[in-house]
């Protein structure tokens, strides 16, 4: 095999076509998540160097690129990620704004799946190139201890999400949606509903998120006088669980309801697929949705509106983030020494079928 690794090399040794590996790769046309990530994973192993949503030759590169020392182009922004971006990812539709954005100022984005062993000893992936990378964005990097290595490379930074901690505080600037309003929002009108037994479903120590909504819960409860009853938060996973998702996570819901004594008027879940999970855990115990319980999700999610019941959700602006995330990327290459900055997002509340609209 040539030094370069090339599609081809990945297709042959996949053995698919080398039509499947560019869509994987350049994020275009349909394709399943699985063979995404099948393609992704291989890529990475072989040492495959472009990773490019959008190809930006540097032969078209215009002033706005950051020149490193010797002269040459920095023309990357490399993107750090532990899962897959699938179209159901509000993320998704936020980075082909980004893209949009930053391929009219002369930069490419880069893509680097981390894995756990990657992750756990500090290691960068083999595809990251730091004299070619302007910055680095963060996505779904919820290793406080990695996220400060990337913080130390020298490299200007910006994460969206961050992980729990208490330690101190990553120097990087931050990019979140507005994870508070919407749920003060949602329930005082829960409140003028008549609905005054409310709880929360999420593992509320998995990301910064999760934590502020499961906050934002717990601080609209006590604005508006209504008791918290701590059984009716269910902010756990199965023992040595490292996420929430999945059988394993829908096997805790169903032990966690099946404990209860009576169910709440409402559940407020972290996000749209935890409402989900909660809704197959329900299925199993005969329980209803609407009729038995009330139900929220955050995000607004494409599976939100085609499950059933459609869940009432909050609204994430993607493509603003997208926005926000290209400025605070180019304000940092361009001026560093910047001030460390945490933008928030403006979200909505969706009202659909799990709450009786």
């Amino acid at each position: 095999m040539a030094d370069r690794v090339t599609i081809q090399d990945i297709a042959d040794a996949l053995g698919v076509s080398r039509n499947t590996v560019s869509k994987a790769i350049n994020n275009t046309g349909i394709l399943a998540d699985s063979t995404k990530e099948k393609v992704l994973q291989k890529a990475v192993e072989m040492g495959y160097k472009q990773f490019s949503y959008i190809d930006v030759p540097s032969m078209n590169l215009n002033k706005s690129a950051h020149l490193q020392q010797d002269g040459s182009a920095a023309c990357e922004i490399a993107l750090f990620t532990t899962t897959f971006l699938g179209g159901s990812h509000f993320a998704s539709t936020m980075l082909d704004k980004l893209h949009k954005e930053i391929a009219q100022l002369g930069y490419s984005l880069t893509m680097h799946h981390v894995t756990p062993e990657e992750i756990e000893n500090l290691r960068l992936p083999i595809s990251f190139n730091k004299e070619r990378t302007a910055a680095v964005l963060g996505i779904e990097m919820f290793d406080y201890n990695y996220d400060k290595m990337l913080c130390e490379l020298g490299t200007p930074t910006l994460f969206v999400d961050t992980p729990v901690s208490a330690d101190e505080p990553l120097k990087s600037d931050l990019l979140l949606m507005n994870n508070r309003d919407g749920i003060y929002s949602f329930v005082g009108e829960m409140l003028r509903r008549g609905k005054k037994r409310i709880g929360f479903i999420g593992e509320y120590l998995h990301c910064r998120s999760f934590f502020e909504r499961y906050m934002s819960f717990r601080d609209a409860m006590y604005l508006m006088k209504l008791p918290i009853i701590e059984e009716y938060c269910i902010t756990g996973n199965k023992e040595g669980a490292k996420t929430p998702g999945y059988d394993i996570y829908r096997e805790y819901l169903y032990e966690s309801f099946q404990k209860l004594d009576e169910l709440p008027d409402v559940f407020i879940c972290a996000n749209d697929f935890v409402a989900i999970d909660a809704l197959q855990a329900f299925k199993r115990l005969g329980i209803s949705v609407p009729k038995d319980v009330w139900l929220c999700g955050f995000d607004d999610s494409p599976e939100s509106k085609v499950t059933t019941p459609s869940l009432t959700s909050i609204h994430i602006h993607s493509q603003i983030m997208g926005v926000c995330a290209t400025q605070l990327l180019l304000s940092r290459i361009k001026e560093p020494s910047l001030n460390y900055r945490t933008v928030y997002t403006e979200t909505n509340l969706v009202y659909r079928e799990s709450t009786e609209d």
